[in-house]
């Protein structure tokens, strides 16, 4: 075949690595970078050589998770392309400003110079129309694969329980001129335009197990069965763990599914209208069990209006010793459960999912930002993988630290270490003035490459070409 004729070919070459990349220097200046493998390796090692000195070398302290969580390679099976290419790395740099919570237009709010781009392996920081052709690249089902070979990593380091989840969506107002349906935030509130995640949490370990996000035309009963499938991917399943809901999940749909094709129970309150109020007033005394002052249950079938898969089972409690000042509560389950350790017991946990929102929502969570749904999903799963190591990370710092929210956490330790970077061998060696925890942390960092071996981790760290890492504490 003659291809005389034809031009620029060169051009529609398949994964062609691009050969300049917009970065920031400053806050003011933006300037193009070579960002072939070879330029990237050359800046990294020349970055090296000259040390560093700043005080977002906190973020360091993150890569050792990373290395235990598997992350590098976890990014190259999402990214699809091999290590010498930029496009793992610009996913490092979006998780490591999802552990500081940085968020915004980034050139209002550049990191550069500071430590934190080595951190990336990239001797610079990429501008948002970078990031934003790396996640507008890959679609929701590499976001979600992503999510279930972090949980099943998560599940080998014992962060979920597996017997007890809260589900619950999180909607964030927007202000997107885009048209779309408004939903209320509350029955007091004015509908608003909204974006939607809908999380799932283990409710024992209070750690996030997957997420879905849609538009705000999407409903509970639609999202709830793809959130369920994507955490039975995840979740080592014995039996069938409880799933714990609020109201918004009694439906008819969500029942009749999690009946007939799901793994899971699910208990859901009951709307408290006047004639479920009234059902309730008529159950005799005796069929309640007195179980302590002031507190008796009892159960019994109900079936639910146009499902197919019933009877479910309806648990009330009744609270209070006189007749005249009882109040009743009722609960919707897809098994006949006992009543007592579910509604005393098991779910208040469900609120966790709520004080989850509350202390990390800040690292990526609580914007709309774009309405793009494959860029949405990219950029909160990496803030998925950002919470996972920041966790690990509190677990072996201690307290306070352990009890502070990501805000905290991320402006007043990962984002205020002082520190300088340098080079001895094949080592990469990190130092910090006056850290605090300092006796505690270094039992922990200093020796690094001997404690991760012993773990069974690799102590070299690919994206930083195979230097290992070391702490010291001053």
């Amino acid at each position: 075949m003659n291809l005389a004729f034809k031009k620029k070919l060169h051009l529609y070459q398949p994964g062609k690595a691009p050969v300049e990349i917009k970065t920031h220097r400053t806050k003011q200046k933006e300037r193009l970078e070579r960002c072939d493998g070879q330029s990237i390796e050359r800046g990294v090692r020349q970055l090296l050589a000259n040390k560093i000195c700043g005080n977002m070398v906190g973020a360091w302290l993150l890569i050792p998770e990373y290395l235990r969580l598997g992350v590098w390679d976890l990014l190259k099976s999402w990214s699809g392309m091999p290590d010498e290419r930029i496009e793992t790395r610009l996913a490092l740099q979006l998780i490591n400003e999802s552990a500081l919570c940085l968020k915004g237009v980034r050139h209002k709010r550049t990191v550069s110079q500071k430590g934190f781009e080595l951190a990336n392996g990239l001797p610079f920081i990429a501008t948002d129309a970078s990031i934003h052709h790396l996640l507008d690249s890959h679609c929701v089902l590499d976001a979600q694969r992503l999510q279930v070979g972090l949980g099943k990593i998560r599940q080998t380091f014992g962060h979920f329980e597996g017997s007890l989840i809260a589900i619950d969506p999180h909607r964030i107002k927007s202000y997107s001129k885009r048209q779309m349906i408004r939903r209320q935030k509350d029955r007091h509130s004015k509908p608003c335009k909204m974006a939607q995640t809908f999380f799932c949490l283990d409710a024992k370990t209070e750690q996030p197990v997957c997420f879905t996000t849609a538009s705000s035309a999407r409903t509970v009963s639609k999202a709830t069965p793809e959130l369920l499938v994507l955490a039975g991917e995840i979740l080592k399943v014995n039996g069938r763990p409880l799933v714990m809901a609020d109201n918004e999940h009694y439906t008819v749909e969500v029942f009749d599914w999690i009946r007939s094709e799901s793994c899971f129970d699910i208990l859901v309150p009951m709307p408290y209208n006047k004639s479920v109020r009234k059902a309730m007033s008529k159950i005799s005394s005796d069929e309640f069990t007195r179980h302590w002052a002031g507190y008796a249950t009892t159960k019994q079938p109900y079936e639910m209006t146009g499902s197919s898969q019933g009877p479910f089972y309806q648990l009330i409690q009744r609270r209070g010793e006189r007749k005249g000042e009882y109040d009743f509560k009722s609960f919707l389950c897809t098994a006949d459960r006992d009543e007592v350790e579910d509604l005393s017991e098991n779910f208040p946990d469900r609120w966790h999912i709520e004080e989850f929102f509350k202390n990390y929502q800040a690292i990526g969570w609580d914007r709309a930002g774009t309405m793009n749904v494959n860029i949405r999903y990219g950029k909160m799963t990496m803030a998925l993988i950002a919470q996972a190591a920041g966790y690990m990370l509190r677990q072996r710092v201690g307290s306070p630290f352990d009890q502070w929210d990501a805000k905290h956490m991320a402006r007043n330790f990962t984002g205020a270490l002082e520190g300088d970077i340098r080079v001895k061998n094949d080592t990469i060696i990190v130092t910090y003035y006056n850290a605090p925890n300092s006796e505690r942390m270094r039992a922990h960092y200093e020796g690094l490459p001997d404690k991760l071996a012993e773990e069974g981790v690799c102590p070299s760290v690919p994206w930083l070409y195979n230097f290992k890492l070391d702490f010291r504490f001053k």
